[in-house]
Parts: C-alpha cells; structure tokens; sequence
C-alpha cells in the first residue's frame, strides 16, 4: 500500500452556521480504507483563541503546522496511523486519523510532542472500521466524489 500526498479543500460551516471550517482531505487512500486494517479513529483536537473570522492568530497556526507535521511523519513512518483529514475554524482544529491501534497510537503522539511544551490538545477514539467519518467529509469534496469512496459508503 503506497500512501500518497494528495489533498482536496472544501469549505463547510460551522454546527452553529457562524464560523467557516477549511476542511483538508485526503484523496488516493481506498487501499488503506478496505484494508481492515484501519478499524479505529483517533481525533486530535486544539482549541485556540480565535479571531473574528473563527481562525487562530498567526504565531498559533505555525505552531499547529508544525505539530501536525510532526505527528503525521511519526504515524506515517510505519503506517501505524493515516491522517485522513483536517477541520480547521470556530476555534479549534480537528485532525482526523485512522489507526491499527490505539494504545499504540497515544504512545506515539505522545512521543512525538516531547519537544513540545504542553499543548491544549484532547484525543478522542472511537471505532470507524467502516470509516464512515472519512465519508462524510467527502461529500464536501467539490469534484468526483466516486474517485474516493463508493456512493453506497457516502449515503
């Protein structure tokens, strides 16, 4: 299974329809989705100050790209994690990962953000062996969505 690097970008509103969220997610990785081997979702949440547009300042959004570089070559370097998408606005910043195994997943982040100071971040996990996450976010995608998942998984 080769892992690619190829994004598509959408813009969805906020629960409440007051913020605009920038959605990343990532095309060509139907293998790694019908594999199995995926079965359980881990999402990484910061929360920051935002601005009136629902975005963070400048100094904090360098800092997440950093980190989310970071923890994705750290669960990517054995496939032991996918990042699969990324939701960004109304405050916080949403990571989305597929993994093999959880406890293995926390000792990795862990590890990861060593260097770090404490970061506000939450971790939550959940069972998606059917991804289906994964498929609502592509629905947001603008162009063919059959390119990355089947329509009877989007419904």
């Amino acid at each position: 299974m080769k892992l690619t690097d190829e994004w598509f970008t959408a813009i969805a509103e906020s629960e409440e329809g007051n913020d605009t969220i920038f959605v990343s997610g990532r095309c060509g990785i139907d293998e790694f989705r019908c594999s199995g081997k995926f079965r359980e979702r881990a999402e990484v949440t910061w929360r920051y100050d935002a601005d009136s547009k629902g975005m963070p300042d400048e100094a904090t959004a360098t800092l997440m790209e950093d980190v989310m570089a970071t923890l994705r070559r750290a669960m990517e370097k054995n496939k032991l994690a996918i990042l699969t998408g990324v939701y960004t606005g109304g405050g916080e910043r949403n990571m989305i990962f597929y993994t093999r195994n959880i406890p293995a997943f926390g000792n990795t982040l862990n590890e990861a953000l060593m260097p770090y100071e404490l970061l506000p971040l939450t971790i939550y996990t959940e069972k998606d062996a059917d991804w289906s996450e994964y498929a609502e976010m592509c629905v947001l995608r603008s162009d063919d969505v059959d390119d990355m998942v089947d329509d009877e998984d989007v419904l």
